[in-house]
């Protein structure tokens, strides 16, 4: 990527999401194997980012805790009072050479990296002091709305709840991820007022902010949009899930491994498969199995943190945690246990 400016990130990982009707807060929920804000920040980590700025306010110790493994600085909303605030109480938390700055959502675990440099490039490289990415939907229902010119030129962003009957026939919707120039940014968050269905600080009013000032807004649209897509219910949640395990099957095969019945397969992002392998139906591999070459495992087989050599067979509804298997041997089914040299 080529890092022209010195950039931040702000993940916005505060709310509570009542629509997941959960006592966890949202950002914390497990999609594919680990919460869903890690996905934001693995996505993220392409960008190389100056600083990574994590704002928390709903269950703030929880969530710094499942954070353990990532360079963040936590910032803390004491109120929700909308994403601008959001967004402005992090302003002394950037790093003073940091000329740009990149807003994600903390609930969007879908996001891959490609993405976000592919965006972060386009807005470095057209000079606009905002770029806003966006996507098409077919059923925009909860989304905000990108408002255009005839030329296409964003004019703003309406929310769902204060958006009128015509404007909500608009399927181009606010995906929630931005691109600012910091100067820009942190002076049109003080200029923005409350005055919405919400009563809240809208961090999407900044760039009708930038659009009356003259300045260059540019948008990002999304190419996949079911990528850029946030998870605000239980329902959503296993979409995401299914969505990561096909992308990790998907990458697993290429590697030159068969996989029946890939939908009812899981083998985790920290788990290795070697190639020539037979994975059968409702197969789990996860906590950092690796599986030799020439392998067959059997249907209903569930390895954790197993260590198998190559042309190893594992009988069906075998369950192993922490084995390890020799080349060459064959594992009897329904095993639950097993000590190989």
């Amino acid at each position: 990527m080529g890092n022209t400016t010195p950039l931040s990130i702000i993940i916005l990982a505060a709310g509570k999401g009542t629509r997941m009707k959960s006592l966890k807060a949202k950002v914390l929920h497990p999609v594919f194997g680990a919460p869903m804000v890690h996905h934001v920040l693995d996505a993220a980590n392409g960008l190389q980012a100056a600083c990574t700025i994590v704002i928390v306010g709903h269950q703030k110790e929880e969530v710094i805790a499942a954070l353990p493994q990532y360079d963040i600085t936590p910032v803390t909303q004491e109120e929700q009072l909308g994403t601008g605030h959001a967004v402005l109480i992090a302003e002394d938390s950037v790093p003073v050479d940091v000329e740009t700055v990149m807003v994600l959502c903390g609930d969007t675990p879908l996001i891959q990296p490609d993405t976000l440099i592919e965006m972060y490039n386009k807005h470095t490289e057209s000079g606009a002091v905002l770029t806003v990415m966006t996507t098409m939907l077919d059923n925009p229902k909860n989304y905000g709305r990108i408002l255009s010119d005839a030329n296409q030129r964003v004019l703003g962003i309406v929310e769902e709840k204060d958006a009128s009957s015509e404007q909500k026939k608009i399927s181009e919707i606010n995906a929630g991820i931005y691109c600012v120039e910091r100067k820009f940014l942190f002076q049109a968050l003080k200029q923005v007022g409350t005055d919405n269905s919400q009563g809240e600080v809208y961090l999407t009013d900044i760039v009708a902010i930038a659009v009356h000032q003259d300045l260059l807004v540019e948008k990002y649209i999304a190419p996949r949009s079911g990528d850029v897509l946030g998870v605000n219910s239980r329902v959503e949640l296993a979409q995401a899930d299914r969505e990561l395990q096909k992308r990790r099957n998907e990458a697993v095969m290429m590697e030159g491994v068969t996989l029946q019945l890939p939908e009812t397969i899981t083998i985790s992002n920290d788990s290795t498969v070697g190639g020539d392998s037979l994975i059968e139906k409702g197969v789990t591999i996860t906590n950092s199995c690796t599986v030799g070459e020439q392998c067959l495992i059997r249907q209903g087989v569930i390895l954790r943190n197993c260590q198998v050599g190559n042309n190893v067979m594992v009988g069906a509804y075998s369950v192993l945690e922490d084995v390890t298997i020799a080349d060459d041997t064959a594992v009897a089914p329904y095993s639950t246990s097993i000590t190989a040299d």
